[in-house]
């Protein structure tokens, strides 16, 4: 198949890349040009906020399936359903868990409880803005997936991806905050009530999105390991390979550590399941996920 891949480079994007290309398929991968894109791969350049700059890079070019890991607000939904029309016949968006993120439920959330119909579509807020895009990062993606099930002239679908642990390519940092707490015994901050999130390993993110690549489902999909985790579950595994002692601090109001969650939206991954594909438990990959990532020999040592 031709696929496009929009902003495959970094973390679970250049591994969902490179399966492709195992898997015979011809990758094209468009991003801004800041970084050469993966081996094997035919590059484009272009920054898809400019829908002049995005048409002329694409020219007469098209696509069996379109693949956005960088679609993050209503007003580049809106500049991708008029490019793509007619240059692909399936279009699969990189979406979050953080649509969920105003759930506090008892039982895990599927895709149909975030009504999309419903949701307001703002492209004139200050989507520009690095520090509004990141306060409003669920917020974004909510609206940009309100975009497309409101139609397009492609087939549509978003993968919700739960919080990824993984890889030693881990940009986020939040697993060395922890890390460097518990070395120190130093407080970490959670919420009073503090409640357990749904996972997935950076591997298995990036083969179920090489997965939903070649598959005909269109609409929301949840993607996560089996098996919720703890903020103390995390911490214990943290600790047993760093030394050093968890220590938590309950504050009611304020920040807190990053896998820490107030609200309860731990996803049901029911939908995937029904459609084929088997995710595994979160206890078979959260050490070497975690090992990986703290690089033991080296930054965590």
């Amino acid at each position: 198949m031709e696929i496009l891949v929009i902003g495959g480079n970094r973390y679970f994007g250049k591994r969902l890349t490179g399966r492709l290309l195992d898997s015979g398929h011809r990758v094209t991968v468009l991003n801004r040009g800041s970084s050469p894109t993966p081996a094997g791969t035919i590059p484009l350049v272009a920054d898809r906020n400019d829908e002049k700059a995005l048409e002329k890079a694409l020219g007469d070019r098209t696509f069996d399936v379109v693949v956005d890991q960088v679609c993050y607000t209503p007003r580049q939904a809106e500049i991708a359903r008029r490019v793509f029309a007619g240059r692909t016949r399936r279009y699969v968006m990189t979406s979050t868990v953080e649509v969920y993120e105003y759930e506090d439920s008892a039982v895990p959330v599927a895709e149909e409880v975030l009504d999309l119909a419903g949701v307001t579509v703002d492209p004139d807020l200050p989507w520009e803005d690095p520090e509004f895009l990141e306060s409003h990062y669920g917020e974004g993606k909510r609206q940009a997936e309100a975009v497309f099930a409101a139609g397009s002239d492609f087939a549509w679908a978003s993968v919700r991806v739960a919080h990824v642990l993984g890889g030693t390519d881990d940009f986020t940092g939040r697993v060395e905050h922890y890390a460097r707490r518990i070395r120190a015994g130093e407080p970490i901050a959670v919420p009073v009530a503090n409640r357990p999130a749904t996972y997935v390993y950076v591997e298995e993110i990036a083969a179920f999105l090489a997965w939903a690549v070649e598959a005909e489902f269109t609409g929301p999909v949840n993607a996560h390991s089996h098996g919720p985790l703890t903020t103390a579950e995390i911490c214990a595994e943290i600790e047993e390979m760093v030394g050093g002692r968890t220590v938590f601090q309950e504050v009611e109001v304020g920040e807190v550590s990053p896998f820490s969650f107030a609200r309860s939206y731990v996803m049901s991954n029911s939908r995937a399941e029904s459609l084929g594909y088997h995710f595994p438990h979160s206890s078979e990959w959260r050490r070497k996920a975690l090992s990986e990532t703290l690089a033991v020999s080296g930054r965590a040592a």
